[in-house]
């Protein structure tokens, strides 16, 4: 937990969290995502490896993954938590990069961890494009957000572009055994 607080105090801009996301937020957003039919997974902003471990956890023995994380406190972080997994220390916007080095030109489910509702419109823009372009053909992306993230401004334009952006979009119910509850965003390209 004090790793959390030291970065986002450290960084507010790109650490959206005060502690780690909960087991139960990760099995849900890793069923969600419907790991069992994904060939390449990719994995957004990996903080402390606690979706990492689940995915690692959840996924065909057959498929790919990695992770992706800007912040090389959190790339350590989730390394030590989940030694088999390879985390690059990038921004997502790099993701093909990435994917062309493993081979692919896109991926099956992206799972994130970003803080959306404190991007702002640009780059939340900027990452949905990257992330719709990453995906292959009826791909999905799953992310999550804090039940206060659709109170702030940027969460409010988050919402209007997801749908925007992808064909389908649907929402969990909460996940109350979480700090703050969060609810789970599904999106088919």
């Amino acid at each position: 937990m004090l790793c959390f607080v030291k970065e986002f105090v450290r960084s507010p801009k790109s650490t959206g969290a005060l502690i780690a996301s909960s087991r139960e937020l990760a099995q849900n957003i890793t069923a969600a995502a419907k790991l069992d039919s994904a060939k390449m997974i990719v994995e957004f902003g990996t903080g402390t490896g606690v979706f990492t471990d689940q995915i690692l956890r959840t996924k065909n023995a057959e498929s790919e993954f990695f992770g992706m994380e800007i912040n090389p406190i959190f790339v350590k972080k989730t390394q030590e938590r989940c030694p088999n997994a390879r985390v690059y220390q990038d921004s997502a916007t790099n993701v093909h990069r990435y994917l062309a080095k493993h081979g692919h030109s896109g991926c099956d489910c992206i799972i994130s961890g970003l803080p959306w509702s404190i991007f702002d419109k640009d780059l939340q823009k900027e990452l949905l494009q990257v992330i719709f372009d990453a995906l292959n053909p009826g791909g999905i992306f799953v992310t999550f957000s804090y039940i206060s993230g659709p109170l702030l401004p940027a969460g409010r334009h988050y919402n209007r572009l997801l749908p925007s952006t992808f064909a389908s979009v649907s929402r969990s119910k909460i996940i109350w055994n979480n700090l703050p509850p969060a609810f789970i965003y599904a999106c088919r390209k």
